[in-house]
Protein backbone atom coordinates (compact mmCIF):
# COMPACT_ATOMS: atom_id res chain seq x y z
CA UNK A 1 0.00 0.00 0.00
CA UNK A 2 1.30 3.49 -0.66
CA UNK A 3 2.40 5.40 2.15
CA UNK A 4 0.55 8.43 0.63
CA UNK A 5 -2.97 6.76 0.50
CA UNK A 6 -2.58 5.44 4.00
CA UNK A 7 -1.72 8.79 5.33
CA UNK A 8 -4.82 9.87 3.84
CA UNK A 9 -7.08 7.19 4.95
CA UNK A 10 -5.45 8.01 8.31
CA UNK A 11 -6.67 11.93 7.69
CA UNK A 12 -10.32 10.31 6.78
CA UNK A 13 -10.32 8.46 10.10
CA UNK A 14 -9.20 11.07 12.20
CA UNK A 15 -12.06 13.56 10.49
CA UNK A 16 -14.34 10.91 11.17
CA UNK A 17 -13.03 10.32 14.81
CA UNK A 18 -13.78 14.17 15.43
CA UNK A 19 -17.25 14.13 14.05
CA UNK A 20 -18.04 11.27 15.93
CA UNK A 21 -16.96 12.58 19.30
CA UNK A 22 -18.99 15.95 18.41
CA UNK A 23 -21.85 13.55 17.71
CA UNK A 24 -21.41 11.97 21.22
CA UNK A 25 -20.99 15.46 22.65
CA UNK A 26 -24.88 16.32 21.08
CA UNK A 27 -26.33 13.01 22.71
CA UNK A 28 -24.86 14.14 26.00
CA UNK A 29 -26.14 17.31 25.69
CA UNK A 30 -29.73 15.77 24.55
CA UNK A 31 -29.67 13.36 27.29
CA UNK A 32 -28.81 16.13 29.84
CA UNK A 33 -32.11 18.48 28.57
CA UNK A 34 -34.17 15.23 28.60
CA UNK A 35 -33.38 14.34 32.05
CA UNK A 36 -34.29 17.80 32.96
CA UNK A 37 -37.51 17.78 31.16
CA UNK A 38 -38.16 14.77 33.03
CA UNK A 39 -37.40 15.95 36.61
CA UNK A 40 -39.18 19.29 35.63
CA UNK A 41 -42.53 17.18 34.84
CA UNK A 42 -42.15 15.09 37.76
CA UNK A 43 -41.82 17.66 40.40
CA UNK A 44 -44.65 19.72 38.46
CA UNK A 45 -47.19 16.56 38.84
CA UNK A 46 -46.02 16.26 42.46
CA UNK A 47 -46.80 19.75 43.17
CA UNK A 48 -50.27 19.66 42.12
CA UNK A 49 -50.57 16.07 43.95
CA UNK A 50 -49.80 17.49 47.44
CA UNK A 51 -52.01 20.86 46.01
CA UNK A 52 -49.27 23.12 46.64
CA UNK A 53 -50.01 24.19 42.83
CA UNK A 54 -53.40 24.88 42.12
CA UNK A 55 -55.08 21.76 39.85
CA UNK A 56 -55.39 22.92 36.39
CA UNK A 57 -56.04 20.28 33.02
CA UNK A 58 -53.57 22.68 30.77
CA UNK A 59 -50.69 22.55 33.32
CA UNK A 60 -51.60 18.63 34.37
CA UNK A 61 -51.24 17.86 30.25
CA UNK A 62 -47.59 19.77 30.01
CA UNK A 63 -46.51 18.40 33.11
CA UNK A 64 -46.90 14.35 31.80
CA UNK A 65 -46.17 15.49 28.43
CA UNK A 66 -42.80 16.37 29.65
CA UNK A 67 -42.30 13.51 31.72
CA UNK A 68 -43.45 11.42 28.74
CA UNK A 69 -41.38 13.11 26.01
CA UNK A 70 -38.43 13.07 28.26
CA UNK A 71 -38.51 9.11 29.06
CA UNK A 72 -39.16 8.66 25.16
CA UNK A 73 -36.00 11.54 24.00
CA UNK A 74 -33.62 9.65 26.69
CA UNK A 75 -34.27 6.10 25.32
CA UNK A 76 -33.74 7.29 21.96
CA UNK A 77 -31.06 9.43 22.60
CA UNK A 78 -29.51 6.40 24.70
CA UNK A 79 -29.52 3.86 21.73
CA UNK A 80 -28.43 6.49 19.30
CA UNK A 81 -25.16 7.38 21.51
CA UNK A 82 -24.37 4.14 21.82
CA UNK A 83 -23.99 3.49 18.48
CA UNK A 84 -21.97 6.51 18.26
CA UNK A 85 -19.42 4.83 20.57
CA UNK A 86 -19.09 1.88 19.69
CA UNK A 87 -18.26 3.51 15.75
CA UNK A 88 -15.99 5.58 17.41
CA UNK A 89 -14.15 2.48 18.81
CA UNK A 90 -13.93 0.88 15.62
CA UNK A 91 -12.67 3.84 13.92
CA UNK A 92 -9.75 4.31 16.71
CA UNK A 93 -8.88 1.07 16.17
CA UNK A 94 -8.91 0.77 12.45
CA UNK A 95 -6.65 4.27 12.96
CA UNK A 96 -4.56 2.13 15.20
CA UNK A 97 -3.58 -0.51 12.88
CA UNK A 98 -3.02 1.64 10.03
CA UNK A 99 -0.46 3.74 11.98
CA UNK A 100 1.00 0.36 13.44
CA UNK A 101 1.18 -0.44 9.73
CA UNK A 102 3.44 2.51 8.18
CA UNK A 103 7.05 1.24 8.21
CA UNK A 104 8.85 3.64 10.12
CA UNK A 105 11.73 5.65 9.47
CA UNK A 106 14.52 7.27 11.44
CA UNK A 107 14.83 11.34 10.49
CA UNK A 108 18.33 10.82 9.82
CA UNK A 109 18.23 7.62 7.81
CA UNK A 110 18.88 7.31 4.39
CA UNK A 111 16.01 5.78 2.54
CA UNK A 112 16.71 1.76 1.02
CA UNK A 113 16.93 2.02 -2.42
CA UNK A 114 16.50 -0.81 -4.34
CA UNK A 115 18.31 -1.82 -7.89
Amino acid sequence: MDEGSVSDQIAQLEARIELLNESIERCRKIGIGAKIAITGGALWFALMLVHILPFDVTPFFAAVTAILGGVVLLGSNATTWAQTETDLHTAETMRTNMIGGIALRLVGEEPKTIH
